[in-house]
């Protein structure tokens, strides 16, 4: 089970790109609403939640998705059940992927020191110990997935399926869209 945690004021493109991308590969996603099942992203545009975070389990989940937008990442900085089940997800081994703003939550929770990363351009400052690549849409450090911003939503999809599902796959969806190289 692949779980999209959103945020009041999430970026839609970082949440929603993935979640199409992931499910047209055939993967089971479920988009997790922070503390409502109806949660509106930072250009207004509602999403209904498939459950709430309180519903989600850990233990079923195989990767975790942040997506960006800092309204949302500020709201889950903020909340105590939802940092805790980011850092769950870290010990259970779980794949974390986090995009745009979102690393630096990543970040701030330690589970980015001295790893390999991306985040939006001019947040570097709020990304700790870790080695940022500003000239990379995505980087892969061992188990976690990093992406740069809402234009890097497709590569950051096709990352994933290719992590979960293997590049044959990943290739199959990215030709059956005709998107990007």
């Amino acid at each position: 089970m692949i779980y999209i945690l959103l945020a009041e004021g999430f970026e839609e493109m970082e949440a929603l790109v993935p979640d199409d991308i992931l499910r047209r590969a055939g993967l089971e996603v479920r988009l997790v609403g922070l503390n409502s099942r109806t949660v509106t992203g930072g250009h207004g545009i509602a999403v209904a939640a498939d459950l709430l975070l309180e519903q989600a389990d850990p233990e079923e989940m195989e990767m975790l998705v942040l997506p960006g937008g800092t309204a949302g990442v500020e709201s889950m900085q903020m909340d105590l059940f939802a940092l805790a089940f980011i850092q769950k997800a870290c010990t259970l081994g779980r794949w974390l992927a986090a995009i745009c703003a979102a690393p630096t939550l990543l970040a701030h929770l330690g589970l980015l020191d001295r790893r390999q990363a991306v985040c939006y351009p001019g947040l570097e400052h709020e990304m700790g110990s870790a080695c940022v690549h500003p000239e990379r849409e995505v980087v892969v450090d061992g188990r976690i997935v990093t992406g740069r911003a809402a234009g890097s939503s497709y590569e950051f999809a096709f990352t994933l399926v290719r992590l979960l599902a293997g590049e044959e796959k990943a290739q199959e969806v990215r030709h059956g869209i005709r998107c990007c190289r």
